[in-house]
């Protein structure tokens, strides 16, 4: 992978160890220097109330804002359900060849789905996720790779099945 600088800033409560076990991957997989940052945003002028959601394209505009620059990666973290015009719901949202993404583990715990929560499988899913959107920012899209963390995740089953690592032509296209 191309070496370069990510910033990882939580707008939610997150454990540390949470964080920094996604920023370790996350150094790991794009050979990155990683920061952790917290940011604060007042988000209730980006909740749409008939669909008791969030709007993702408004809350990635605002990361993009004011936490965001071209020196830079920036995702922000979130635990707020996320949607678009034209879905139900995401798990994330990035600029395809830009420098921000959004992710959310709102959707990503066990408890949500009325199951045993599981600390190390969400923990998974939202590195998965987080490695996932910050590679639309290096200008990947979507894979059909079996395994890629490209590959596109309409539900929380589909992250289940995709590695933490890029696939070798994914991989190759960032490091072009």
């Amino acid at each position: 992978m191309v070496s370069s600088s990510i910033d990882i800033v939580s707008f939610a409560y997150f454990d540390h160890s949470f964080t920094k076990r996604i920023a370790d991957s996350v150094a790991l997989e794009f050979n990155a220097d990683v920061q952790l940052k917290e940011g604060h945003l007042d988000i209730s002028d980006y909740y749409d109330a008939p669909r008791k959601q969030y709007k993702g394209n408004e809350l990635l505009k605002s990361v993009e804002k004011s936490f965001s620059d071209e020196t830079h990666k920036t995702i922000g973290l979130f635990n707020v359900d996320l949607f678009i015009p034209i879905l139900t719901y995401i798990f994330g949202q990035a600029y395809l060849g830009g420098n921000t993404a959004i992710a959310s583990a709102f959707r990503l715990s066990n408890a949500r789905y009325g199951m045993k929560e599981d600390f190390e499988l969400l923990l998974e899913r939202m590195t998965k996720e987080v490695i996932h959107e910050l590679g639309h920012t290096y200008g990947l899209i979507h894979c059909y790779t079996p395994g890629c963390v490209m590959a596109s995740s309409t539900y929380v089953e589909d992250i289940d099945q995709k590695s933490t690592s890029f696939c070798s032509k994914c991989r190759g296209s960032v490091t072009q």
